[in-house]
């Protein structure tokens, strides 16, 4: 059984309700208790949504009044009508990308078929149902929770992952350590999954901004997993181990120890030449196990420069608290 639980969706749409019939019935309009119907239907789990859900519902219910009104007083207040009236409705507010209005304006649409007149306070009451259940709709939606700490959880989350993926490979490249087995790669994704779903909300629920951030942040961090699950094989299969190995560690060591979502990729790209000059001192390899180990340790420090390269491009996030290393 699924934990009982009340979430803020949940206590709008009651709380919504609530005022859109108290509203209705105080201003006697009839079929007040629409009103309600009509906020439930426009409260969604974020402000551009509800937006969106307003702005569709207003239009087709707009455009299910005047089929309506053609339609019925046209031909008469007959079911044969009402059925025939929406063959040619529901392709309309299709065409029109308003569907998701539907529900509200068939709502609209049966009162007028109810009433069997279409008359000037028949109109008036229909707006002021449509105004004030999908005016409170919107306004218990403009408020949203605030994800910034769940989004800073995530990321200490994500950067002790990562922590521990390089502190794997150093154990590796040192002492030959397979006993490792990558469930944190694993974690790693699920967890930039729901850090980006929720990310991507978050940008949801500021009207004039595209974009945040936050998800930029996981977007790099989704950008440089997919480049440590490229070259774990290469660094986790050498046929022996070369003196090169225990340069590679070192640097790792020290990356591991800085991974933080602040931007100091360029200090390391810097360390990563210094590491390649020392590669090219060194001695040739005396056999084909040497070379072939060599040269994956070659890969893996190229792909590691294009993964401080995406880090680099990352602007840095600017938390409230002072970023450390």
């Amino acid at each position: 059984m699924k934990k009982f639980k009340i979430g803020y969706r949940t206590i709008k749409t009651a709380v919504g309700a609530s005022i859109a019939l108290f509203l209705a019935a105080y201003f006697d309009l009839h079929f007040f208790s629409s009103a309600a119907i009509l906020t439930i239907l426009c409260v969604q789990t974020t402000k551009k949504k509800s937006v969106h859900a307003v702005y569709t519902r207003v239009v087709a219910s707009i455009i299910g009044m005047i089929f309506a009104f053609i339609a019925l007083e046209s031909f008469g207040y007959y079911p044969i009508v009402l059925g025939l009236m929406l063959l040619v409705f529901i392709p309309t507010i299709v065409s029109l990308r308003v569907s998701d209005g539907f529900v509200s304006s068939v709502v609209i649409m049966m009162h007028i078929y109810n009433e069997g007149n279409f008359t000037v306070d028949l109109l008036w009451n229909e707006l002021s149902l449509m105004a004030i259940g999908f005016g409170t709709g919107l306004a218990v939606n403009m408020y949203m929770g605030d994800y910034q700490k769940q989004l800073d959880h995530y990321i200490n989350q994500i950067e002790e992952l990562y922590r521990s993926i390089f502190s794997e490979i150093v154990k590796y490249l040192r002492n030959g350590d397979t006993s490792w087995d990558g469930k944190e790669i694993i974690e790693a994704v699920n967890l930039l999954n729901k850090a980006k779903s929720l990310a991507f909300k978050d940008v949801e629920n500021h009207l004039a901004r595209k974009e945040n951030q936050y998800y930029l942040y996981f977007d790099m961090r989704e950008k440089q997993l997919e480049i440590i699950e490229r070259v774990l094989p290469k660094i986790t299969t050498l046929p022996v181990m070369v003196q090169q190995a225990e340069l590679v560690a070192d640097f790792m060591e020290e990356l591991s120890i800085n991974v933080h979502s602040g931007n100091t990729a360029k200090k390391f790209r810097d360390k990563l030449d210094i590491v390649k000059q020392e590669f090219a001192k060194m001695p040739l390899p005396e056999n084909h196990e040497k070379f072939l180990a060599m040269a994956s340790l070659y890969q893996f420090i190229e792909e590691m420069d294009e993964y401080l390269e995406i880090k680099q491009s990352f602007k840095g996030i600017k938390k409230k608290k002072a970023i450390t290393n």
